[in-house]
């Protein structure tokens, strides 16, 4: 009979059986796999160790064959060492050997020198002192003639580059000023209506001639002249208020010593607003801005001042005029260059009443005042020579310009031979001059040299030795040329 439960459990226990078996089937599959991947590994891992013994070795063996070659470079270079030490040991020995020959041969070559120089002096008749002092004498002529030519070289090369510009600009700023040559002197002299009013002047014990003079600081001269007076003083200002007292009495026909001292005081506030306006115009036609009222008062002052009878404003002005122009010409500045023209003789205002000169006089005022350093230098240095800016030196050109023209300045005839006597005296002081001449009304000084004595190289230096003390030495207007001529004859008589 069928019991499905007997059914059932065959049915389970035979799939157990099946699953177990493949089980163990799949189990002894993957044992053999791992055995073949071990013994594969194992080989891989002996073929990998071969291969790097084998590279071992080879470097092994390669580092050792260079070892070896390095011993052998090393040996090698031991071996020249020791060569070239022992050919060094050679040569020291031959130089030493040497050395003891030429201390034998310098020994010998000393005596030999003694005994030529023994000689040249027994010929020569001459010590080695002496013959050396001759020597050095020589070559200082020969660098005193090396000197001249080079100084001569200089002057030409310099006057030959600068003569051009130079001309160029004076002669443009000479152009572009037109001005009055006529030389100005200082009024001193007062017309009166009559010679009766010589009494009137005088008074009655002379009293109101002394009221003048003492309101004024003026003498006060009544002499034979007919119908002028003369006035005498050092001040030109004073001399001014006591010429415009002296009309304004006349004008007014009441003369005594009250009216006198009224008359005076308004003179002086007269002549006071005269500077002032004397000082403004000037800046004003000069284009000289920015000066104080100290400044300006001073400048007008110079209304009253003459230089050689030139009138020392309208010659402040005609500086300034043509510094300007010329510093347009050249790029320098203009108004440093105008302002320091134009108060260059600001000292001479007060010369008077300060010691020193009146360049000293006005480059203190400026500085007093507050006017820029490079002007106030200019107005210092525009009668020296180490200037210290180019607008120094075109304040002093057209300073030189303004008084050398024709007509500008006059002189004494004491003081115009003075000079030229000075001049002459200042060239033959030199050695080699024979004569000397002041000619050119002073503006040239002719030297005629021995010619044995001074060549052709000396006569240009000597020109410039001569030029510079003049500068050095005398006051003149304007420049002074110097010419040395040198003249030699040769003469011979056929017979």
């Amino acid at each position: 009979m069928w019991n499905p439960i007997s059914a059932l459990v065959a049915l389970f226990t035979g799939g157990s059986k099946r699953k177990s078996e493949a089980a163990r089937q799949e189990a002894e599959q993957v044992i053999k796999e791992a055995e073949a991947r071990q013994a594969e590994i194992i080989r891989e891992a002996k073929a990998e160790i071969s291969k790097t013994r084998a590279e071992a070795e080879t470097e092994h063996k390669e580092r050792r064959n260079e070892i070896q070659r390095q011993e052998r470079r090393i040996t090698q270079k031991e071996d020249n060492l020791d060569r070239k030490l022992e050919t060094l040991d050679r040569r020291e020995k031959q130089l030493q050997d040497k050395e003891k020959g030429i201390d034998e041969v310098r020994l010998q070559a000393e005596e030999a020198k003694k005994k030529q120089v023994t000689e040249l002096e027994r010929v020569a008749g001459l010590t080695k002192e002496e013959a050396l002092a001759h020597l050095l004498t020589k070559v200082d002529d020969e660098l005193e003639h090396e000197r001249s030519k080079k100084i001569f070289d200089h002057e030409q090369k310099i006057r030959e580059e600068a003569d051009m510009k130079a001309r160029k600009a004076i002669a443009l700023a000479i152009q572009r000023l037109t001005s009055d040559v006529v030389s100005e002197s200082t009024v001193t002299v007062v017309q009166i209506p009559s010679d009766d009013m010589k009494g009137r002047l005088i008074g009655r014990e002379g009293r109101n001639i002394r009221a003048l003079e003492q309101a004024t600081g003026v003498d006060l001269i009544i002499d034979d002249t007919p119908e002028a007076v003369t006035l005498s003083c050092y001040d030109p200002i004073r001399r001014e208020v006591a010429r415009v007292a002296l009309t304004k009495l006349l004008l007014d026909g009441r003369i005594h010593p009250a009216r006198i001292e009224e008359m005076v005081t308004k003179a002086k506030t007269e002549v006071e607003e005269d500077v002032r306006k004397a000082g403004e115009q000037a800046v004003l036609e000069a284009g000289v801005l920015g000066l104080s009222r100290e400044v300006v008062a001073l400048l007008g002052r110079l209304k009253f001042r003459t230089s050689y009878g030139q009138n020392v404003l309208k010659h402040s002005i005609e500086v300034s005029h043509l510094a300007g122009i010329m510093a347009s010409e050249i790029g320098a500045n203009i108004q440093v260059c105008k302002a320091g023209a134009l108060l260059h003789d600001l000292g001479k205002a007060l010369t008077h009443e300060i010691e020193g000169g009146h360049a000293e006089i006005g480059g203190e005022i400026a500085r007093k005042y507050g006017i820029k350093a490079e002007i106030a230098a200019a107005i210092e240095d525009h009668h020296v020579d180490d200037r210290v800016n180019v607008e120094a030196f075109l304040v002093a050109a057209a300073d030189a310009i303004s008084g050398a023209r024709p007509g500008a300045r006059r002189d004494t005839a004491e003081l115009y031979v003075k000079r030229l006597q000075d001049l002459e005296a200042a060239a033959n002081g030199f050695e080699g001059v024979e004569k000397s001449f002041a000619i050119q009304a002073g503006r040239e000084v002719r030297i005629l040299v021995k010619p044995e004595r001074v060549d052709d190289l000396s006569a240009a230096k000597l020109a410039h030795d001569v030029a510079k003390k003049i500068q050095d030495t005398l006051v003149y207007p304007g420049q002074i040329k110097v010419t040395v001529v040198r003249e030699t004859r040769s003469v011979s008589y056929a017979k």
